[in-house]
């Protein structure tokens, strides 16, 4: 197999970590960009001595980008925010960075860019988040028309910040808030995700399209609330917070550096997140992704009364 170079922006982050891992084992070189270096030498133990590098570099400033890019065979782009913080902005970050990464790697001759989007973006939405999304893809398209882009809808794993987040919350609350109980998603491992990305650079029928990426099961937010409940042995009563209370609530929290709702999110809630009807998908890559009750147990038996030591009653 010939060996590649292929650069990686947010190649540190939760998605990031999984790519790197089935890349190096694969044999590829890998350059991961990221804002900071020194937090992302974790990945060095995944691959060989000096088979995964490291460079400095900021999606908003464009030379920073293009040294990235520079003698890569190709590029992913997995960098995104879920809140606003500081520069980090939806628009600078999301809907300029993006084809910021996809001019540079055409300029430099990249042959293969893999853009992870999510579902949901549209241009035209009332979210930030979803608009900034939207109108990433379209620039990317018009600057790279051959990237194979990716929308998965939540995406769950040791790491994650979804059943994680409401796990740790069902067990530290006397119960456990429900807003938009009635939404729709369609939650997918993040090993799948990765595995996604990896066929796209294998195989180049794939390019210039876009794949909507679910799991194999679709549940409501409320359902989602209460299999995490079982899973970690808690009784606790599930309370529906009107969208108007919630909608202050979110207010005070966006003054926190990591609020865990914000008024956007709200506005994302309105909305199922599940593959559209005639979208590309797993199946057309011969994929099959995992459920969610393959992989969520092995994590979120922390959360238990006796971590991995409780027994469910008979």
């Amino acid at each position: 197999m010939t060996q590649r170079r292929i650069t990686i922006f947010g190649g540190s982050g939760f998605v990031g970590r999984y790519v790197v891992m089935r890349l190096a084992a694969r044999g590829d070189r890998i350059m991961v960009a990221t804002r900071r270096p020194q937090d992302a030498l974790f990945l060095k133990p995944l691959g060989d001595v000096g088979q995964i590098q490291f460079v400095m570099s900021n999606v908003r400033n464009e030379a920073s980008v293009e040294r990235a890019v520079r003698g890569a065979d190709a590029v992913i782009n997995l960098v995104g925010i879920l809140h606003e913080s500081g520069k980090q902005k939806f628009e600078t970050v999301q809907a300029e960075g993006a084809p910021n990464i996809a001019r540079a790697a055409k300029n430099a001759g990249v042959k293969q860019l893999v853009h992870v989007s999510a579902i949901g973006a549209d241009a035209r939405s009332e979210s930030d988040y979803a608009s900034s999304k939207g109108r990433a893809e379209q620039a990317v398209r018009e600057v790279f028309p051959e990237a194979t882009i990716f929308r998965p809808s939540v995406i769950f794993g040791p790491e994650d910040d979804f059943f994680n987040r409401f796990a740790a919350l069902a067990r530290m609350l006397p119960f456990v808030p429900v807003i938009s109980g009635a939404t729709k998603f369609q939650p997918v491992y993040v090993g799948d995700v990765a595995d996604a990305i990896v066929k796209a650079l294998a195989n180049h029928a794939m390019s210039g399209r876009t794949y909507e990426l679910g799991g194999p099961k679709i549940y409501s937010l409320r359902d989602i609330q209460k299999y995490i409940l079982a899973e970690i042995m808690q009784k606790k009563p599930l309370v529906n917070i009107p969208m108007g209370l919630a909608k202050l609530k979110a207010a005070f929290l966006q003054i926190l550096p990591n609020p865990p709702l914000t008024l956007d999110q709200l506005k994302l809630l309105q909305s199922d997140n599940i593959v559209a009807n005639g979208a590309l998908t797993f199946a057309d890559m011969g994929l099959r992704p995992k459920p969610v009750e393959a992989v969520a147990p092995s994590y979120l038996r922390r959360f238990r009364p006796k971590g991995q030591f409780s027994t469910q009653p008979v």
